[in-house]
């Protein structure tokens, strides 16, 4: 009787952001295929009870962890054991001694790691398939920010854990059986910087739950302002996602007043910073905080923004507001790794100017809008339900539904 181990860096529920959704999904396929027991950590206490009673029911046995490091005293150590500081982050001696325990048993005959972080977890030796989802090439994310920062103090961090990160991620990947990455990009960087093939890096990519993002249900109003809306979701203590809105309030939105003075940006999601909240002192933008459903925002919304600088991996902020047929325009940073055409499903602009003009378009042609959003829905339909897009796990386990 097959039972499979799943290894989560942020447990699964609830579905609200970008990492737990794949995750949920995940589990969700794999509960199909055999009982599944789940060690997981989570941001908080509370967060790690919510997750612990839905999921206790689901699952042949459960460890929550609250995560209790400190990013000083995690990048100090990291330092001094030569590690990255991304695993000291994410390190647990209650999921590491509930993990040793239930391999100990005998009863676990195949290892689902998500994220590069849980990797610290696996046994040294194991019998059965394992399988490591990375999901982003993080190292590479961290080399982009050393690039970026490269006259900040910390920019030394930044290169750190960029090598580190990068030489962990290579090793891990020669001691499992499977790679999974959320898109060929991704994959196709791994294997170039790692220097392994194919049949050890593949892309397993994204989905949309269109029936839950379906715009053709009833929505609360959410927003009673006047003039036309641009919306922005995401969690707002990630730093693409604070270098992107603080660009767009900065550079673009001051060209889109210019055209149209009552345009407005409305920032959702939970979390944001201080540099993210005192955005709204500017004219025209909104910061909502968390909100308990960010459905009603795309509703709302004009058109749909991803002004990312940087992205790594397949955005579901995209996936969502396509399948809520909304306008969406983005940078090309954000629209990579989504099998959707420019100008026909998505608008792609990258620079203020070009931004400003591609959302003021959209503006301007309400009906054309509308048509664009509807085949945007019509291609998530198509090509991004999750069953299919999770179907090979169960090949790659050996393990058929």
């Amino acid at each position: 009787m097959a039972e499979i181990l799943f290894l989560v860096h942020r447990a699964p529920w609830p579905p609200d952001r970008g990492d737990r959704i794949r995750s949920w999904h995940m589990f969700e396929a794999l509960r199909k295929l055999a009982p599944v027991h789940v060690a997981a950590l989570a941001d908080n206490v509370g967060e790690a009870e919510t997750a612990r009673t839905k999921m206790a029911p689901l699952c042949k046995s459960l460890c929550i962890d609250a995560r209790r490091a400190a990013r000083p005293i995690a990048l100090a150590q990291a330092v001094l054991r030569g590690e990255p500081v991304s695993n000291r982050l994410f390190c647990s001696s209650v999921v590491a001694s509930y993990v040793d325990a239930l391999l100990a048993t005998g009863r676990i005959t195949h290892i689902v790691a998500f994220s590069g972080q849980m990797a610290q977890f696996l046994p040294a030796r194991f019998d059965g398939p394992v399988i490591m989802d990375f999901v982003d090439v993080d190292s590479a994310k961290f080399a982009t920010y050393a690039e970026q920062d490269r006259r900040q103090p910390m920019n030394w961090v930044h290169r750190r854990e960029a090598a580190k990160l990068g030489a962990y991620e290579a090793k891990v990947a020669r001691s499992v059986d499977t790679s999974l990455f959320v898109s060929e990009a991704e994959a196709a960087l791994f294997r170039t910087r790692s220097g392994l093939g194919g049949d050890i890096a593949v892309a397993v990519e994204n989905g949309i739950d269109t029936d839950r993002f379906d715009p053709a249900q009833d929505f609360a109003a959410v927003d009673e302002g006047d003039g036309p809306l641009a919306v922005f979701t995401g969690q707002m203590d990630y730093r693409p996602n604070i270098d992107a809105v603080s660009w767009f309030a900065a550079a673009v939105l001051p060209l889109l007043r210019q055209r149209e003075p009552r345009a407005r940006f409305a920032i959702v999601g939970r979390a944001p910073t201080e540099e993210v909240r005192l955005l709204a002192r500017l004219p025209g933008v909104t910061v909502t905080g968390e909100v308990p459903d960010v459905r009603p925002w795309l509703s709302a919304a004009d058109v749909v923004v991803a002004p990312l600088l940087l992205a790594r991996g397949v955005q579901n902020k995209l996936l969502e507001a396509m399948a809520m047929a909304r306008p969406v325009v983005a940078s090309a940073a954000a629209a990579t790794g989504i099998d959707a055409v420019d100008g026909d499903h998505l608008l792609v602009a990258d620079g203020a100017a070009a931004m400003a003009d591609a959302i003021a378009g959209v503006f301007g042609d309400p009906g054309g809008a509308a048509k664009m959003g509807a085949r945007a829905r019509d291609r998530m339909i198509a090509r991004y339900g999750w069953d299919a897009r999770l179907e090979p796990l169960g090949d790659l386990l050996g393990l058929p539904e």
